[in-house]
């Protein structure tokens, strides 16, 4: 086995005495678990910081093996983790990549999402910028593991207008004429996931409720739930700023 691609850190776990297990999120490979040697070195530890963005060498004498890697820092974002907020939303965006994915398979247009998401934050000057990129971000990653919304149509009646409710059943969209008299029971669907650019806190945090809802119930299960917990700590915190 040998893998050379840039990759974005998603975890880093201490193994042995100076060493550190990196789990990394490339475009062609997905997730790849790596040693490295001396990870846990004051050379390699700003390196090696979930958010980074690396250039990473992988090589292995079976499949069976746990890969060495050499990691080279191509961007780095260690100073967004002195920034609460964005040092929570880097912790979860990372931690979902990490718990969801299985290792060694492509998920292209999640490291695209996560990329974009990670840039979003480092940009945007204020935590409404990168909230709507965050839920997107955990749309695509439902959708890619076989738990996506169909938010093209009304699941009761087939109509493509006017689509203001989801369904925590189906996770279809409904209509507001189909689900005016039912909203009590039914998730609110922001328009801004449908037309696209940004929305207004209320907008956005029915957005969270929305993609928070499915991750719970159909993702992150086991272990994996123990995530949630990083997702939590970050909405509550953006619910404070709001």
């Amino acid at each position: 086995m040998h893998i050379e691609a840039e990759a974005i850190v998603c975890a880093v776990r201490a193994h042995g005495e100076h060493g550190a297990v990196v789990r990394a999120l490339t475009p062609a490979d997905g997730l790849i678990a790596g040693y490295v040697r001396g990870g846990r070195s004051r050379r390699l530890r700003p390196v090696l910081i979930p958010g980074n963005r690396i250039r990473g060498d992988w090589r292995a004498r079976s499949e069976d093996q746990l890969p060495a890697l050499v990691a080279e820092l191509v961007e780095s974002r260690a100073g967004l983790h002195a920034e609460p907020l964005a040092a929570m939303a880097i912790e979860w965006t990372t931690a979902l990549a990490t718990a969801s994915l299985p290792e060694g398979q492509p998920y292209p247009r999640v490291y695209a999402a996560l990329e974009g998401t990670l840039a979003a934050i480092a940009a945007a000057p204020s935590a409404r910028g990168w909230t709507a990129a965050l839920a997107r971000y955990e749309l695509l990653v439902l959708a890619e593991l076989g738990f996506g919304l169909d938010l093209s149509a009304c699941v009761a009646t087939g109509a493509r207008e006017d689509l203001v409710f989801v369904s925590p059943k189906s996770g279809g969209a409904v209509s507001r004429a189909a689900g005016d008299i039912y909203r009590d029971k039914l998730l609110r669907l922001p328009a801004f996931l449908l037309e696209g650019g940004a929305g207004d806190w209320p907008d956005l945090f029915d957005a969270l409720a929305l993609t928070g809802h499915f991750l719970a119930r159909d993702l992150l299960h086991g272990h994996a739930a123990d995530t949630l917990a990083a997702r939590d700590r970050l909405v509550t915190r953006l619910q404070r700023i709001a």
